[in-house]
């Protein structure tokens, strides 16, 4: 999808309105940034609240979207930034389809909410993704169990800018502490692995621009 998708522009960043909630978000933000590894909070709808240098220079290359950029909401990013599959490699089976089941989980909790309603009318004007969405992905969340709806724990391959680390995988961390949690948000790491422990051959990047309709097959099961 290289158009803007729904005509929405993206909202200011999340923020709580007590001042000692604004005053922990930034003492936290000086820990996510003393981490080496690309982390990010978010809100329930994949609004970005707080990154580190390490999550801006995986995604340093990726060019302008209006409504899709990876620190103003992720979800968006995945789905519809026409650059996603530069960095996150094996974009549709290991990157769009567990989005996707997030994306559900969070519709049946919050099906009212007008960010997540925006993003499924998005979804319903890419014709490919659309049906993913409403026939392939229960099939496949049957076929690969209820974990995949579990960001914590799963690998997944990525191509890093950095050729120290090139073609490699992260494994997802999540580590959200209580009082992030009582505010709604989720902290969310990617874990880089050594290349000579990633699964994948290595072979070198290439940007990937991706037409309007990406999504060209739903696996029936995913390992």
């Amino acid at each position: 999808m290289e158009y803007q998708a729904g005509g929405q522009w993206p909202q200011p960043r999340p923020a709580p309105e007590s001042l000692r909630a604004q005053a922990y978000l930034q003492d936290y933000a000086a820990l996510l940034e003393a981490v080496p590894f690309p982390s990010v909070v978010f809100d329930h709808r994949w609004d970005v609240v707080l990154t580190n240098d390490a999550f801006e220079t995986l995604f340093r290359g990726v060019g302008p979207h209006p409504t899709a950029m990876p620190g103003d909401n992720f979800l968006r990013f995945v789905l519809f930034h026409p650059d996603a599959g530069a960095v996150l490699a094996e974009h549709e089976s290991s990157w769009c389809l567990p989005m996707l089941a997030h994306f559900a989980a969070a519709m049946e909790r919050h099906d009212q909410d007008p960010v997540l309603r925006s993003i499924l009318r998005d979804i319903a004007q890419d014709p490919i993704m659309d049906a993913a969405y409403r026939h392939g992905l229960p099939h496949w969340i049957r076929s690969v169990g209820p974990d995949v709806l579990e960001h914590d724990g799963a690998v997944r391959p990525l191509w890093h800018p950095d050729p120290r680390w090139g073609r490699t995988d992260c494994r997802i961390v999540g580590e959200t502490p209580k009082t992030l949690t009582d505010m709604g948000y989720t902290r969310m790491t990617l874990v880089l692995r050594d290349a000579r422990r990633s699964a994948g051959p290595v072979r070198t990047a290439v940007r990937v621009r991706r037409a309007a309709s990406h999504l060209s097959v739903v696996p029936a099961a995913e390992a």
